[in-house]
């Protein structure tokens, strides 16, 4: 397990020193860029949490001030919660804490903490990994990741909208680039 205290993070043994501390709130962290991560920040959202769940944009400027000492990179690749104690769970640990804090699910990540349940975990969470990449990539399951960046946006109600960036073609002021 790792801790994030301040502005460093340590890294301790698993379970140390765990088990007296309550966890009484997580924040779960997803790409905002991803369909798949919204569809599911989405989902918890609606589940009746015993363990009050904050989602929010890994990557962002809120994250980054609120956890300065996190791989932000590794966030945005990897599901990341971090616990009100400055636990930090990834991967498929991180799945089992999110639906051990859900009511209706907290069996089920009981379940997932076995040997066979724990590989039933990583093996979701790699199956995840691996459509995302093939989403980034335009794979086998469909076209390209629609990225804010390039003008698209989605709205619950109304789905997926596109305004292009602003481009401003180079004026003929009849000046010629400088060289290098």
């Amino acid at each position: 397990m790792t801790a994030v205290t301040g502005t460093t993070t340590v890294t301790t043994t698993d379970g140390r020193g765990a088990a007296g501390v309550p966890v009484r709130g997580l924040t779960v962290l997803y790409d905002a860029e991803c369909g798949l991560c919204v569809h599911l920040r989405a989902w918890l959202a609606r589940q009746a949490q015993l363990v009050p769940l904050e989602l929010l944009p890994a990557g962002s400027a809120e994250v980054r001030a609120r956890f300065p000492g996190l791989d932000h990179a590794a966030t945005l690749d990897e599901v990341t919660v971090i616990g009100d104690s400055g636990q930090v769970y990834q991967g498929s640990r991180a799945w089992i804490v999110v639906l051990w804090a859900l009511r209706d699910h907290r069996r089920l990540a009981h379940r997932l903490t076995g040997p066979t349940g724990a590989k039933l975990a990583r093996g979701a969470v790699l199956a995840a990994a691996k459509w995302r990449e093939a989403q980034r990539r335009g794979g086998p399951w469909g076209g390209q990741v629609y990225r804010r960046a390039d003008g698209w946006s989605y709205h619950p109600r109304t789905g997926w909208t596109y305004s292009p960036p602003s481009y401003s073609p180079p004026s003929c002021s009849g000046t010629a680039p400088a060289s290098r």
